[in-house]
């Protein structure tokens, strides 16, 4: 792709891809250490917040883009945390979920009536949480050598309310930010 073939909606899908990558990198050193090792950080409401103002593919792309960051070693992950160790450690799987959750959370359903969409829109975001856990347990389990039970209430259980408000917390910043012109669409 060339200067000459990039129009201004590509040029500012782009852009908003590098910052929404900035804010979950960001979001994510605001983060309290628990016992089990995977800390409670806002990150999900980055990666939520990236998948519904960039949507389906470019919310995936920026957590791709997030991803490739911290596995070079930039610090973008929790606790300023970067390397392939991050990934390959007990929080990798989350880490990889992130592409998933952001997918779903830029899912535009296309519904004519806005109540009908607005639960749906909320709806993908609540399946992206549950795809980042899945793996997120996946991987736990097999690196702790702790069954999926035990894995799922230890590393999943207790962040679950914390993502699901940090999901529908940045589905309702995005319609503010809507409503009052601060964000246009796509």
């Amino acid at each position: 792709m060339n200067e000459k073939t990039l129009n201004r909606s590509e040029i500012k899908k782009m852009a908003l891809t590098g910052l929404m990558t900035a804010a979950a990198a960001a979001l994510s050193q605001i983060s309290f250490p628990l016992p089990s090792g995977i800390p409670v950080t806002l990150q999900t409401f980055g990666v939520a917040l990236a998948g519904y103002i960039l949507g389906w593919k470019w919310g995936a792309v920026s957590m791709l883009l997030y991803i490739a960051l911290g596995a070079v070693g930039v610090p973008v992950f929790a606790g300023f945390r970067g390397g392939i160790s991050s990934l390959v450690g007990l929080t990798g799987g989350f880490i990889i979920g992130f592409i998933f959750m952001a997918a779903l959370c830029g899912v535009k359903p296309g519904f004519e009536n806005k109540k009908s969409e607005s639960a749906a829109e909320i709806a993908f975001g609540i399946i992206g949480i549950a795809a980042c856990h899945i793996p997120g347990v996946l991987w736990f389990s097999y690196l702790s050598g702790n069954s999926l039970a035990v894995s799922f209430f230890k590393a999943s259980l207790p962040y679950l309310p914390k993502d699901i408000v940090s999901a529908v917390g940045a589905w309702i910043l995005v319609r503010l930010l809507k409503k009052t012109g601060a964000l246009k669409e796509l």
